[in-house]
Formats: C-alpha cells, sequence, structure tokens
C-alpha cells in the first residue's frame, strides 16, 4: 500500500474510533503493537523530545503531565506552551514509574526502542510507541497520536496539518520539478560543531534536502547525528552548509581552520537553520516550514515570493494558538532565542 492510501485508511479508522471511545479504545503503534488506551487521556507523559510538537499541534500540549524537554534547550515550546513549566521533568528520557502514577499518568507516548517503556507498562500506564524517518512518517504518527488521544478535535487538527503539509510539498515539488542534477545543490547539515556532526541518508534530513532541490552531499553516510572528521568534509565539499540553530558557530569549532578551507565557507554560503516550538530542520511539525525556508534559501529565484514571516505567523495561529509577532517570527527564522 502506498504511502498516501495507508494515510487516507487511516483517517477513515480515526473517523470511527470515536465508537470505542466510551470504554477506551485500541490503537496499532509504530512499533506495530496493539495497545488498549484510555478513552480520553488527561494526564500525558511524553518521553521523545520532538513528539511534544505533534501534541501541541493537537491541541494537547497542556495535557503533557511529564516532560523531557527543558526551558533552557527549547525556549519557544515553553514560551508557547506555558503549562510544561508545571510539568514533571527528568534529566534524559526515563521517567520514574512511581512519579508518573503521582502525576496521575495515564498515557505515555515513548520512542520506537525506548527500554523504559516496559517499567510503565508494569505499573499499569498505557505505551504508546511513536517513531517515522520521512515526511509520510511523520503525517502517519500524527494521525495515530490523534487517535490515542481519542478526541474528534484532535482528528480534525491532525487531518487539517497533514492537508496543510501536503501542500507545502506539492508547492516545493512543482516549482523544483525542472531542476536538473546540475542545479540541485549539494546540502551538508551539520547537527553540531563540536563534536563534529552531521545528517546521512535515511533520515528526516535526507528527505526534506532532496524535496526541495538539493542533494545530500554526504555520500555514504547513513542515519542521524553521525560523527565525522573535518576532512571528510573537506573530501565531500558541499556547495552549501546548513547548520542547526544550536549547532555552535563555525569560529569556536576546534576544526575552524579546517572548515575555513570549505568553498561553502569561503564563498558565505553558510545557512543557520530556524528553530521554534522545536527545530525545523529535525522531527516536529514544523517541517512544514522547513520546506518553504530551505527551498527559498536554495533556489531564492523560484521562491522569491513566498514571505517565510507570514507564513510562520499564520502556522501558529493555526497550529499551535498562539499569537506569534512579527519580531518572534524573525528571530524564530533566524535560528535566535526569545528575547
Amino acid at each position: 500500500m502506498s504511502a498516501r492510501a495507508w494515510l487516507s485508511a487511516a483517517a477513515l479508522a480515526l473517523c470511527s474510533a470515536g465508537a470505542l471511545a466510551d470504554a477506551g479504545h485500541l490503537v496499532r503503534d509504530d512499533a506495530g503493537q496493539q495497545v488498549s488506551v484510555p478513552a480520553s487521556p488527561q494526564h500525558i507523559a511524553d518521553a521523545w523530545y520532538a513528539h511534544h510538537a505533534l501534541l501541541m499541534t493537537l491541541g494537547a500540549g497542556d495535557r503533557i503531565a511529564a516532560t523531557v524537554n527543558h526551558e533552557a534547550g527549547q525556549p519557544w515550546m515553553f514560551l508557547v506552551q506555558p503549562s510544561l513549566r508545571q510539568a514533571l521533568s527528568v534529566p534524559g528520557n526515563a521517567f520514574g514509574a512511581e512519579s508518573l502514577l503521582a502525576a496521575k499518568v495515564d498515557l505515555a507516548f515513548v520512542s520506537t526502542g525506548d527500554r523504559n517503556a516496559q517499567a510503565y507498562q508494569q505499573a499499569g500506564i498505557a505505551v504508546v510507541h511513536v517513531g517515522f524517518k520521512d515526511i509520510p512518517g511523520l503525517q502517519h504518527t500524527l494521525l495515530l497520536t490523534a487517535q490515542a488521544l481519542g478526541s474528534d478535535s484532535a482528528r480534525q487538527r491532525a487531518q487539517a496539518y497533514n492537508a496543510y503539509l501536503d501542500k507545502a510539498l506539492a508547492e516545493v515539488s512543482t516549482r523544483t520539478a525542472s531542476l536538473t542534477a546540475q542545479q540541485r545543490p549539494r546540502v551538508l547539515h551539520i547537527a553540531s560543531l563540536n563534536p563534529l556532526k552531521v545528517d546521512g541518508d535515511g533520515t528526516l534530513i535526507d528527505d526534506w534536502i532532496k524535496l526541495v532541490g538539493g542533494r545530500n552531499a554526504a555520500d555514504g553516510l547513513h542515519g542521524n547525528l553521525q560523527t565525522v572528521s573535518a576532512e571528510q568534509l573537506l573530501g565531500w565539499q558541499p556547495d552549501v552548509l546548513i547548520l542547526a540553530a544550536n549547532a555552535g558557530n563555525l569560529a569556536d569549532s576546534p576544526a575552524s581552520a579546517l572548515l575555513g578551507e570549505l568553498d561553502a565557507v569561503q564563498h558565505g554560503r553558510v545557512l543557520r537553520n530556524p528553530a521554534g516550538v522545536f527545530p525545523w530542520d529535525r522531527y516536529g511539525t514544523e517541517i512544514a516550514l522547513q520546506l518553504p525556508w530551505a527551498a527559498q534559501q536554495l533556489h531564492p529565484e523560484l521562491f522569491k515570493d513566498v514571505d517565510l514571516n507570514a507564513l510562520t505567523i499564520d502556522f501558529y495561529r493555526r497550529f499551535f494558538d498562539y499569537p506569534l509577532s512579527t519580531a518572534q517570527a524573525a528571530r524564530i527564522i533566524g535560528g535566535l532565542l526569545p528575547q
């Protein structure tokens, strides 16, 4: 079954999920497990950093009772969803089962492969595994999350977001369709400068680089956050460097002298990625904004009419229920912290 067909079937399934609401309901999570979840979970533990953005998109951010995120690391998230400041917070991504019970947690989301899931299950908490590596996977996980939440509002918001993202994908694809291979710059996405880590194929980052008319310069590298040497970057010689918002500065890197030899650095083709509720370049719903931003950066002549500031303000109003100001939108787009 194609990804689009799967999403359509999942959307139909969501529409009928309300029939099970009174007695709770079953969902099949991203680990392939069938999980019985409460009819309307009110106190949620979220052990995957990126998944908070999905819950917020579905209007359920105020139900997060236990979080692995921190205001120092995700200040925009806590500004937009201030109730997180009252949530149980832990270092790392492992909660104590007793502390979750004390917080009245009735549903936990964990990343696929999380070894702590069993302890939560043994404490009687419903556990849903979530995880994805590409944009269709994000859309699938959003629908799954809405199904677990069990409300018509969450289902409607999931469908509205997926339609919004489909439109953004179609817009970018239409404008870049005629680009030749030579017109698609080789892009290297740097997640961290110290230590030096980049993102290879089989990742959401690789997905959006290709979708916006680029090529991933990390030839032969697989997965997220892979440690590499500065010499490897010189061998790749990317056309464009995109630094994650929190990657650090080239001048402060221990390998700054070698990195300074890159053509992209010498010709000023180094970009700082936006970051808001979650870094746009990684696994949150702001990927819908990452697409037009990255496309405009790589192909400004094709996307000169796109107003990123206006798009960001509209997105935050529509999906985060937050009245972002023009100045705040500009800081998010610039990868800057709130003032």
